[in-house]
């Protein structure tokens, strides 16, 4: 039997909660919510670090960070990192990568926003060891994005929203496979949606019209600036929803899988907090949807975090079906390796773990921060962290966060 092709959809900052499909009433999302009907829909998905480059590197090795070999925000991935790339490429797959990078080394004295970052050159060597890639290594040019690789020595700007450029590339790249051709893996990964959110314009700049979650309090600068934000954010959504569909509309799902997740998500205003990096669930969860051929839909409680999508993702392709994306586990470990020097982001170096029903975040020293019931209490407006019903839970969850990955 053939092998099965597999796609892999990244975004970056599409939090779990804003589908349509996951109940959100701001999100306008008709081919995100169709992918859902029709696949596995892990409901309790995490990301294992908030933050770009900690949780891009352990997506593709299925190693957490700093273990992976990136510690810190600027340290590129390891040219010798173990990849999915190089995995499946060892299984007679051919593998192609479409988009954001963000795993190269980078001038940390530059603008990340920008032409500088957009237009650098990611040395062959430095691509995961990917047979086709065709992207850029970061910069937040939502509009117009400029790409290099395989086929393009020097970077050449492309006109149009970057998620319609990217996935249209990638459904080319896939629909112009010969016929009898080894088996595929490709990855089609956007920064959409992300700062600046204003790339795509909207009717409701202000955000009067969007209905806010109860954890984002009544300050009137803080509900003004996430109105403000999410105005923009709920707008690349959709955009990028839209892209997304087309994209759809190039695959056959008889003979290949199609993973969508994020990197991570955006704290918007809850608990009066902007950008990523937190450990509140509005930064940690993330969508998860797997569609593969043969399996049914389902939706799935279990604890899985982005760092296992590695190792699903290779045993699909040695033909094992859904079975490794079904595995009960009890928890899934989230950290921050360290502090992001950038305006907005999480204060401290933290580590711990989430199951559906709780959440216990160490200080670097392994003392408790924050402790979650989020059967009572999803929202995480109760820090329990202190109090004495939930001291011998604590004590007990305090090894599990402590130990490695």
């Amino acid at each position: 039997m053939r092998p099965l092709n597999i796609l892999w959809i990244l975004t970056t900052q599409w939090r779990a909660q804003a589908c349509g499909y996951a109940g959100d009433p701001n999100a306008r999302t008709p081919a995100l919510d169709a992918l859902a009907r029709a696949s596995l829909n892990f409901t309790q998905a995490v990301t294992p670090h908030p933050f770009g480059p900690f949780a891009r590197a352990a997506l593709f090795t299925g190693v957490h960070s700093p273990e992976n070999g990136v510690p810190d925000y600027f340290d590129p991935l390891p040219e010798n990192a173990d990849t999915i790339a190089k995995q499946l490429g060892r299984e007679g797959y051919a593998t192609a990568f479409f988009g954001k990078w963000h795993l190269a080394r980078r001038d940390s004295a530059a603008p990340l926003v920008g032409e500088t970052h957009a237009k650098m050159i990611v040395p062959e060597s430095a691509r995961g060891g990917f047979h086709f890639w065709e992207g850029f290594e970061s910069g937040f040019q939502l509009n117009d994005p400029w790409l290099h690789g395989t086929r393009l020595p020097k970077p050449q700007r492309f006109e149009g929203y970057q998620s319609d450029v990217i996935f249209a590339r990638a459904g080319e790249w896939m629909s112009q496979r010969p016929s009898g051709s080894a088996p595929w893996f490709c990855v089609a990964s956007v920064e959409p949606p992300h700062p600046p959110y204003h790339a795509v314009k909207t009717a409701d700049e202000a955000g009067v019209s969007l209905i806010l979650s109860s954890n984002v309090p009544a300050d009137p600068e803080v509900q003004a600036r996430s109105r403000r934000d999410l105005a923009g954010y709920y707008a690349q959504i959709e955009a990028t929803d839209a892209a997304l569909g087309r994209l759809l509309a190039c695959i056959d799902f008889s003979t290949t899988a199609v993973i969508f997740t994020s990197v991570h998500g955006d704290m918007h205003g809850a608990h009066g907090l902007f950008r990523k990096g937190w450990p509140y669930e509005e930064s940690v969860r993330v969508p998860l949807l797997a569609r593969i051929p043969g399996q049914p839909a389902l939706s799935c409680a279990e604890a899985i975090s982005v760092v296992d999508l590695a190792g699903a993702t290779l045993a699909l392709a040695r033909g094992r079906g859904a079975e490794r994306f079904l595995q009960r586990r009890e928890l899934a470990q989230i950290s921050m390796p360290s502090v992001v020097q950038l305006p907005l982001q999480c204060d401290r170096v933290w580590r711990g773990w989430r199951s559906p029903k709780r959440k216990l975040i160490l200080n670097a020293d392994g003392s408790p921060w924050l402790f979650f019931d989020l059967e009572r209490d999803p929202m995480e407006k109760e820090n329990r962290v202190a109090d004495p019903a939930y001291q011998a839970e604590i004590q007990i969850g305090r090894a599990k966060g402590s130990a490695s990955p």
